[in-house]
């Protein structure tokens, strides 16, 4: 079955891309302000493997959601696969290639940097590649914390200024819960066809009503940390910058909100809009922070 660049393209689902090339970004962005001196070639190249490995990763669960049961005709979901307008196995090839080419970024920018490099290379490989069997048993949320939080922030600071800094783990907070977020909604539409499939997600646990006011405090909090990390001198005021995509996160609760009144459907398509949120955020706190370093 032949298809279009396009239509790959659209398979990776590409509009989740900020909450892997965000961490890269912001991270740079924090490390610039600290004074380090860059290594732009370096920072080009974790900014490409992360995307890689993340769209690798997407396809590779979307495979596994298949071939469970968890995506079917019921289910809010890619429908590709569902439908038949991809192969599973063609899905599989893909995310293989597309591993292949996260693994080569990652072992050039070893030996341009740290063998350290390495040991969160590894790691991040290990938990993508499995991040469907833990996502079953309700550790996705921690997972995705893990590989959109913590790993790019110090893989990125190791690259770019040659070790690790361990204070950018105060970008991981705000961006790495933004990043739950995306998962959480997506998995409080799906309760009931989750249920149906056997498999374990935090929002079963909770039930609808609870797992609507997590989601609504996962968009608040990140806005309450970064103000909270600028009063504690961990970020500049500049930083506070963030607070322009406000707006943004209103509406996306607004939404939310409406599911008391609406019920399940005023869930649905937060995902997209949330990941949207995520590069505002993430974006107007680089400027930010790029702000502070000129100024």
């Amino acid at each position: 079955m032949k298809h279009t660049a396009k239509e790959w393209f659209e398979a990776t689902r590409y509009w989740s891309f900020p909450v892997s090339a965000m961490p890269v970004i912001a991270t740079v962005a924090y490390l610039a302000w600290k004074g380090n001196g860059i290594n732009w070639i370096c920072a080009a190249l974790a900014l490409v493997g992360n995307i890689v490995f993340h769209f690798a990763g997407n396809l590779l669960s979307d495979y596994w959601d298949f071939k469970k049961g968890v995506d079917n005709e019921r289910a809010y979901a890619v429908p590709n696969l569902v439908f038949h307008h991809f192969e599973a196995e063609e899905y599989l090839r893909f995310s293989a290639i597309l591993f292949t080419v996260g693994i080569i970024i990652g072992i050039v920018l070893t030996l341009m940097t740290s063998w350290t490099l390495l040991i969160i290379g590894v790691i991040g490989f290990i938990l993508a590649v499995s991040y469907s069997f833990f996502k079953f048993r309700a550790l996705g949320d921690v997972f995705v914390f893990v590989c959109f939080g913590v790993l790019p922030v110090l893989g990125t600071s190791l690259v770019t200024i040659g070790q690790i800094d361990w204070s950018t783990l105060v970008l991981s907070l705000p961006l790495g819960i933004l990043t739950v977020a995306v998962l959480h909604d997506n998995n409080t539409v799906d309760i009931a066809t989750d249920k149906d499939s056997g498999i374990s997600t935090i929002p079963m646990y909770l039930g609808e009503r609870k797992s609507v006011v997590l989601y609504i405090a996962y968009i608040i909090a990140p806005y309450l940390i970064t103000v909270i990390f600028c009063l504690a001198g961990l970020l500049p005021y500049a930083a506070l910058t963030c607070l322009l995509s406000v707006p943004v996160a209103v509406k996306i609760i607004k939404t939310a909100y409406g599911y008391f009144t609406r019920g399940r459907e005023a869930m649905i398509g937060l995902d997209q809009r949330t990941a949207q949120l995520h590069l505002a955020f993430s974006l107007c706190l680089s400027l930010g922070l790029v702000a502070a370093t000129l100024f």
